[in-house]
């Protein structure tokens, strides 16, 4: 065969589970070298079309065609190993062969699988699914199909596989939620969008420009056709004999007009915002607590105390405790030593990452009301719990689907939905962009950026980290926790910053001359943690001071309630509390050059 042929070529392809359609008569190719990333809507068939491709199930009708001797290795996203053999085993059929044991080990080792014998029945699903990731890259096939690589692992292992994929002349195909890693390795983009395939020949940030391209123009067609569907609406309305003489292609154009002016476009999300979420000034502290399992050592005389309205993001390795602390804060794990203080207000709202239970035959919308009917947003306003769940992309038809139809995406975002239907003031997610898709990250985000309350994330995602937290904290292991005043990005750029300087450090100890003389400059100057934290005073103390006059300006209104004159009395001498503490910490900082 020619050297141009491409790897696959895809033509005409269909697929469909009964009544559900879900993708008709695409046609993609992917070329030896490119890195290709598939992206979908939750229950839309992304995972179904790498299950097809790697010939895991059949399809309906149209072609696929490989390069002759091509070789595949699929990563699904549940694999399933024979739980006696070993996780050596597990990794290809090495026949004894020195190097390739060697390889496994190494790999194993990026991936923290440390235990080469450890049967792999005795493994967690994470760990299992790290396994599998080993065994596909150990393969070194044509082409790599992958489907969530990198839910499971963390920052580490996820910045060591970005570059691993990144290097060389690799083929991949990979649907995935983390947008830092599909922005850098993947050069092309395959859309799947309403049973279409779209074709975007750039990385992520090109996709998400050229998308709006698409989705505006599209728009434009439909508001021309329906302008013109109503002229000749007009016309086909008209007595039979009226248009008998008239050619009969027009009619023929009317019904292909008429199909383009009925296309839908999905509209854009409104904002969510609720005014109706209070949370008092004492929200929780840690006092001093520690806590510890055997040798591992999570926490040790830890402080802390959480502001009101802080969006914190909990970073780190896998097995530094970031899940441990979640679960002592919420009581559900009790320190060995020191306490945490609740405050009476907070009501929490818990997205853990095994909180997955439904009744398979309860329909989706019998899920929601079965906790509340409706959000009260304040204001007089309500959202239904039908209107939530349409938020979060569940249409009209799929709230009356039962729960055993639904994808393991949507299940997530089911169960995100349980947990805002509650209504909470302080919300806690530990890993909520794990099998969520793309879409849906995006609406969970501008949730949490309009949210009136308290957040503390939990993630391995980097964008949606950035896009959420002001604020991080650093599980580093044996019980170290470093406080960052910013988002995840701020804080590699920090890292860097302080590696490059305890190079130079080095370098001039190494290389410099112990008779020269230097000039020290004894003024102290700020550090980066407090250059992050007095910006992020000067936007606190602004919000404050505009809450302040608005306050003072409804107190003299004389249009409330006594309710509401009671409420926002109780809440303006606390407001100039805070207004005082952030004031004064801002002028210390502000002596510091």
């Amino acid at each position: 065969m020619a050297k141009d042929t491409p790897y696959v070529d895809v033509q005409n392809l269909s697929k469909s589970f009964g009544a559900l359609n879900l993708f008709s008569h695409i046609s993609f190719s992917i070329a030896e070298g490119q890195k290709v990333g598939l992206i979908a809507k939750n229950g839309m068939g992304k995972s179904t079309l790498l299950s097809v491709l790697a010939g895991k199930e059949g399809h309906d009708t149209g072609d696929i065609v490989f390069r002759r001797d091509l070789t595949i290795g699929f990563l699904e996203q549940s694999p399933h190993f024979d739980p006696q053999e070993s996780v050596l085993d597990a990794c290809f059929n090495h026949h004894g062969e020195e190097e390739k044991v060697l390889k496994a080990k190494q790999v194993l080792t990026q991936l923290k699988i440390r235990d080469l014998q450890q049967p792999m029945g005795q493994l967690s699903g994470g760990q299992q699914k790290r396994v599998a990731l080993a065994n596909v890259l150990l393969m070194e096939p044509d082409l790599l199909i992958l489907d969530e690589p990198t839910n499971h692992l963390d920052l580490e292992m996820i910045e060591w596989l970005e570059g691993y994929l990144a290097r060389g002349n690799k083929t991949l195909l990979m649907v995935t939620h983390d947008r830092f890693f599909l922005d850098r390795v993947c050069s092309v983009i395959l859309e799947l969008d309403d049973h279409t395939i779209y074709t975007y020949r750039g990385n992520y940030s090109y996709y998400l420009e050229k998308r709006q391209e698409r989705i505006d123009n599209k728009r434009a067609e439909i508001a021309r056709a329906n302008n013109l569907y109503r002229t000749e609406l007009e016309w086909m309305r008209r007595m039979p004999q009226a248009r008998g003489h008239k050619a009969r292609y027009r009619e023929d154009a009317f019904y292909e007009l008429e199909k383009v002016a009925k296309q839908r476009m999905e509209e854009r999300q409104l904002r969510l915002k609720t005014n109706n979420v209070y949370i008092g000034s004492k929200i929780f502290e840690c006092q001093y607590i520690s806590k510890r399992f055997d040798d591992i050592v999570i926490l040790k005389d830890f402080y802390y105390n959480f502001s009101r309205f802080e969006k914190m993001g909990i970073v780190g390795n896998n097995g530094t405790g970031k899940s441990t602390f979640i679960k002592m804060l919420l009581g559900q794990v009790q320190p060995d030593e020191g306490r945490i203080v609740i405050g009476e207000t907070v009501r929490f709202g818990y997205f853990s990452q095994e909180g997955l239970q439904f009744d398979e035959q309860q329909k989706v919308i019998d899920v929601i009301t079965a906790i509340a009917d409706y959000v009260d947003l304040g204001s007089g306003k309500k959202l239904s719990a039908s209107q939530l769940l349409q938020y979060f992309l569940f249409t009209p038809e799929q709230q009356y689907n039962y729960v055993y139809k639904l994808s393991g995406g949507e299940r997530r975002k089911l169960y995100l939905c349980t947990v805002l239907m509650k209504n909470p003031n302080f919300l806690v997610l530990d890993e909520p962009t794990n099998d969520l898709d793309i879409v849906t990250l995006q609406i969970l985000e501008e949730y949490l950026q309009d949210f009136p309350g308290c957040v503390i994330v939990v993630s391995h995602d980097r964008y949606f980290m950035d896009k959420v937290v002001d604020h991080l904290l650093v599980f580093k292991g044996q019980g170290k926790v470093q406080d960052f005043p910013g988002n995840y990005t701020q804080y590699r750029e920090w890292v860097a910053l302080e590696s490059e300087n305890s190079n130079n450090i080095r370098e001039s100890k190494v290389s410099g001359n112990s008779n020269k003389s230097y000039r020290h400059d004894n003024r102290r100057r700020m550090s980066f943690k407090e250059k992050r934290e007095f910006e992020q005073l000067e936007r606190e103390i602004a919000a404050l001071e505009a809450e302040q006059h608005q306050l003072e300006e409804q107190l003299c209104s004389g249009r409330l309630s006594v309710e509401e004159l009671t409420e926002k009395s109780k809440r303006l001498p606390l407001l100039k509390d805070e207004l005082d503490e952030k004031s004064m910490r801002w002028l210390e900082l502000s002596e510091i050059e």
